[in-house]
């Protein structure tokens, strides 16, 4: 690893943690000595990284810091161009068209030495077919997930039966060929997940959740746990 992409890494490092971080603990993360991280944090510090702490006590990187834009590692890039190459074929259209409006920033400004990761074919997304167009404004959809605020959908399940229903939107989830709304249903008291493909209107109301939204996630995670767990004791 470079010493740049190594002081880099650091950073990282100590922004994802929420305690000190020894020098042994950060030295086995990079991969290097921890003479070389206590070099490192010096060199770090020199340049005014916000960083606090000492040897064997550990390291925190002070709230509030961010760092150059762009100033990307190889992976980091390669992560987001895989991540972009994918959305341009199965986002909505709103993110698809994000994603290659990404890829076209990140070619304009990388520095030359990352370059060829952008023309790189050693990771490829294999030819797919588009998901099936969207019925409703999946963007806006997110926007109000964001605000917390409800919907109304005309829906059209998989026999055809065309119900209404007042929703409490918690999560758009991104599937090969497909895209669910994830919501809490009024009708049915109980989270519900919808094709977006599938629903025929949509009523973007000023009415909030009465739950906040991380709240109504965790609760769907939780359940959705629940019943993984459930499946997996049945086939036992």
């Amino acid at each position: 690893m470079r010493p740049t992409d190594r002081l880099f890494q650091l950073i990282q490092i100590l922004r994802s943690r929420k305690r000190p971080a020894t020098a042994a603990q950060l030295a086995a993360e990079l991969e290097t000595s921890v003479r070389t991280v206590y070099r490192d944090i010096a060199d770090l510090m020199a340049q005014r990284v916000p960083i606090r702490g000492e040897a064997g006590i550990g390291y925190v990187l002070e709230e509030g810091y961010d760092l150059p834009p762009l100033m990307l590692s190889a992976t980091e890039l390669e992560a987001a161009v895989l991540g972009a190459r994918w959305l341009a074929t199965q986002g909505d259209a709103s993110l698809a068209r994000g994603a290659r409006d990404l890829l076209a920033k990140l070619e304009a400004v990388i520095p030359p030495h990352l370059q060829p990761i952008l023309a790189d074919l050693t990771m490829m997304v294999a030819a797919q077919e588009p998901a099936p167009a969207d019925s409703v404004d999946v963007a806006r959809v997110r926007e109000w997930i964001r605000q917390q605020k409800c919907i109304r959908i005309r829906y059209q399940d998989q026999a055809q039966r065309v119900s209404e229903r007042t929703l409490w939107p918690i999560a758009v989830a991104y599937f090969q060929h497909t895209r669910l709304l994830v919501g809490w249903c009024e009708l049915r008291q109980a989270f519900r997940h919808f094709r977006t493909d599938r629903i025929l209107q949509v009523a973007f109301l000023e009415q909030h959740f009465a739950e906040p939204v991380l709240r109504l996630q965790q609760r769907w995670q939780d359940q959705e746990q629940l019943q993984k767990q459930n499946q997996q004791q049945n086939q036992q």
